[in-house]
């Protein structure tokens, strides 16, 4: 199941988009101009997709994943390589770009 997030996610939300894999990750499409994320699903382009079709621009979202139990970001995407935009790798590459995908990923599935 993918879910679009504006808000923080509830454990049920948590636990409905890392199902796919077990409870170990979740993939992330992140929109970094409107701060929201998409998740779960088994790819990032599906997430990606889904934030397209909800209005975001494809050069603000990027793809992410989040490890629930270790409450860390993983940067590491097929929908990252993007030589237009200065990033020939599937890792998010610019330290900036990083840290504003983990702050948003982290406001809205850290749950305390």
């Amino acid at each position: 199941m993918i879910l679009i997030l504006r808000d923080p996610a509830t454990r049920e939300q948590i636990e409905q988009m890392s199902e796919p894999y077990l409870g170990t990750r979740i993939k992330l499409a992140v929109d970094v101009e409107r701060e929201i994320i998409a998740g779960g699903g088994e790819l990032h382009y599906d997430c990606e997709q889904i934030l397209l079709e909800d209005g975001s621009r494809q050069a603000n979202v990027w793809g992410a994943d989040w490890y629930p139990d270790l409450k860390e970001v993983g940067f590491e995407s097929l929908i990252n390589i993007r030589p237009r935009q200065q990033n020939r790798s599937m890792e998010v590459q610019d330290p900036a770009l990083r840290e504003k995908i983990e702050t948003i990923v982290c406001r809205l599935l850290e749950i305390n």
